[in-house]
């Protein structure tokens, strides 16, 4: 899968999904650091990418916009989680959620919980 890892979330987390074999960048790779973050967005969409972040606007922008894409992953509470365990619980699901993120989805980690909502909303 395509991944665009949010400010939000450490670099570390995109280095270990391309590791793992997956297409991940951070936004830092891009010099999209500062941006708002509807540019993020639009860049993760325009590269088919899904979007991974800690900041819970990234939920509200494909309602806002009622868009089908692109796919976000939402890791909330878990973001005190070091960025290895943090890549770790995100390989561990992947294949659960794959088909939801190709065909557009916002999916939240949770504590203990992954929810999955499909776009759009």
């Amino acid at each position: 899968m395509r991944f665009l890892v949010d400010n939000a979330l450490s670099p570390e987390v995109a280095a270990r999904l391309l590791e793992a074999g997956h297409d991940a960048v951070h936004v830092r790779d891009y010099g999209l650091a500062a941006v708002i973050d509807e540019v993020i967005f639009d860049g993760a969409a325009s590269e088919e990418r899904v979007l991974i972040s800690a900041d819970t606007d990234f939920g509200a922008l494909p309602a806002m916009r009622q868009s089908a894409q692109p796919s976000v992953i939402l890791l909330r509470r878990v973001s005190e989680r070091q960025p290895e365990v943090q890549a770790k619980l995100l390989l561990a699901n992947l294949s659960e959620i794959e088909d939801d993120l190709v065909h557009g989805s916002i999916v939240v980690f949770g504590e203990r919980s992954i929810r999955v909502r499909h776009l759009p909303i």
